[in-house]
């Protein structure tokens, strides 16, 4: 297997419907939210812990993931890795190679800088924000005749663009193979389909809905940038009463002139799109002039 052999850029939208992106724990779990342009954001954490967990459920080794043993206590560092060496640490893990990480066990430390980073994602229009209140079941104290009184924080609808870049220079330090991204955009796409980790109460209601992977010529160091803030939400309907994919139709027309200028450093462009969702140009017409070719995971 090769190391990463060329630079990848990467746009990945995704929509939640009537559920938390990504809580604030220290704001009583609210959506991450931009009180200036209206708009929720998503921790590059957040999208990461998704990946993991899907590599996890697709049978992979992943280290930053919560292991415990058999009394219930969390497994630390030093119980996960055992005897491992720094090369086998590598080996092992597929997140290591993927998202780097640091270490510092008895006197050994080693930082490695992940090949594969995100930036914050962010919805492409103003979202409504919900405050649903409720009660739990069971009463909190002893005397109380009802339950106590509860704030579940949620969006209405949000369609969520995010950014990535997979580095091919820094995955010959951690020894990322071609195999390895190949897997991590399974996981990105099928984990926010329908993995475990967002099968949950606060967060069921997301669906991947496009996936672009802009592949560089080898040897390219250049870099396009910003791919989720050049597409548009196109709807008759104002922002905060969107609530679907048929709702609007998506514009890659800002993207397209983005990445054409580009053209003589591409190779290629590789993409998968949920059936429900409307593009306009569609994506062949949209990148005239480059190969497109679909995936399929």
């Amino acid at each position: 297997m090769s190391i990463l052999s060329r630079r990848h850029e990467i746009l990945f939208l995704y929509d939640v419907s009537m559920a938390n992106p990504n809580g604030d724990p220290l704001d009583e779990n609210r959506p991450r939210y931009d009180e200036e342009t209206g708009r929720v954001f998503v921790r590059d954490a957040r999208i990461k812990r998704t990946i993991r967990d899907t590599l996890a459920e697709m049978g992979y080794h992943v280290f930053i993931i919560e292991e415990r043993k058999d009394n219930g206590e969390l497994k630390t560092k030093e119980e996960k890795v055992g005897n491992l060496d720094r090369d086998r640490i590598i080996d092992t893990y597929i997140d290591i190679r993927l998202f780097g990480g640091t270490f510092a066990i008895k006197k050994n430390s080693w930082n490695w800088i992940g090949p594969v980073q995100f930036a914050y994602g962010v919805s492409l229009h103003r979202v409504k924000m919900l405050n649903i209140k409720g009660t739990t079941v069971m009463p909190s104290k002893e005397g109380k005749k009802q339950g106590t009184m509860l704030d579940d924080y949620r969006i209405a609808y949000g369609l969520i663009a995010v950014y990535g870049v997979a580095n091919q220079n820094a995955a010959e330090h951690t020894r990322m193979t071609d195999e390895d991204f190949e897997i991590m955009l399974k996981a990105l796409w099928i984990g926010h389909r329908g993995g475990s980790v967002l099968l949950t109460g606060s967060k069921i209601g997301h669906m991947s809905r496009l996936l672009i992977d802009v592949v560089h010529k080898e040897g390219s160091l250049d870099l396009i940038g910003g791919l989720h803030r050049a597409v548009d939400v196109v709807s008759d309907k104002n922002d905060e009463e969107i609530r679907g994919s048929e709702d609007y139709k998506l514009s890659l027309e800002r993207l397209a002139q983005k990445i054409l200028r580009f053209k003589d450093k591409v190779e290629k462009i590789r993409y998968i799109a949920d059936e429900e969702l409307r593009v306009e140009p569609s994506i062949e017409e949209a990148f005239q002039g480059i190969t497109v070719e679909k995936l399929e995971f």
